[in-house]
Order: structure tokens, then C-alpha cells, then sequence
């Protein structure tokens, strides 16, 4: 993947991207981060800068910078291409941060849609776990 993005040049943040993918899936999460952020920086944009925001913030997690994975994962604009995973992955870096109900509402919340029946009262009872915070 290296030679391939070097093809691309040091510039393309599509190959930063895909390299930080690279790097992220084999578990060198440092070097996945660099990328990323390099991706961000040249201007990722669209569909992959979702993408990329998931991944980063998965990535910034794992290096047990969870308040900046959370701020990220906040920040991130829905997108087709990433479905609920933004409620997925922000919910795991809530409850690293100890913010066990609010990561339990995020995903009940997005599973209400989901539902066939009981949507109203599995939406009020997501609500009634962080209220007393609302």
C-alpha cells in the first residue's frame, strides 16, 4: 500500500487515507493517526472525510485520547456511507470516558428507528437515562 500511495504522492489525501487504513487495520495505531491527520490537512472531503472522522476516532480512542475521539465523533456530519456507525464509536468512547448512560442512550437511540413497534417508549426510557443532564 505504501508504494501504491507513493504513486499518489505525498500530497493526495485520498492516499494518506487509504494508508492510514492500512496502518489502523494492522494495529499501528500511531502511524494510522499521522496519516489521518495528513489526509485532513490536504482536504479529505466528502463521503471519505466521514469515513475518515470514524476512523480517526476509533484510532484516537485506542491511544487513549478519548476526549479527542469524542469531540471528533460529535463533530462528525451524517453520511450515507457511514450509517449509525458514528453512534457505534461514539458510544464506545463515551463509555471510556465513564459516561456509561449517555453511550447506553446513543445506542438505543439509534436503534429506535430500527424498530418495529415500541419505538416511542424505547426513545423515552434512551431519554430518561441521562434527563437529570439534559
Amino acid at each position: 500500500m505504501r508504494e501504491l500511495a507513493a504513486e499518489r504522492g505525498p500530497d493526495d489525501p485520498d492516499a494518506q487515507f487509504e494508508l492510514g487504513g492500512i496502518y489502523d487495520s494492522t494495529g499501528y495505531e500511531a502511524e494510522a493517526n499521522a496519516h489521518y491527520a495528513a489526509a485532513r490537512e490536504l482536504g479529505l472531503a466528502g463521503a471519505r472525510l466521514a469515513q475518515l472522522n470514524i476512523q480517526q476516532g476509533s484510532t484516537l480512542r485506542n491511544l487513549g485520547r478519548v476526549d479527542e475521539a469524542i469531540a471528533m465523533l460529535e463533530a462528525t456530519t451524517p453520511d450515507p456511507s457511514i450509517g449509525d456507525a458514528r453512534a457505534v464509536f461514539l458510544a464506545l468512547a463515551l463509555r471510556d470516558a465513564g459516561r456509561h448512560d449517555e453511550a447506553l442512550r446513543l445506542c438505543i437511540e439509534a436503534l429506535v428507528p430500527h424498530l418495529p413497534r415500541y419505538q416511542r417508549s424505547a426513545a423515552n426510557y434512551a431519554h430518561a437515562l441521562t434527563e437529570a443532564t439534559d
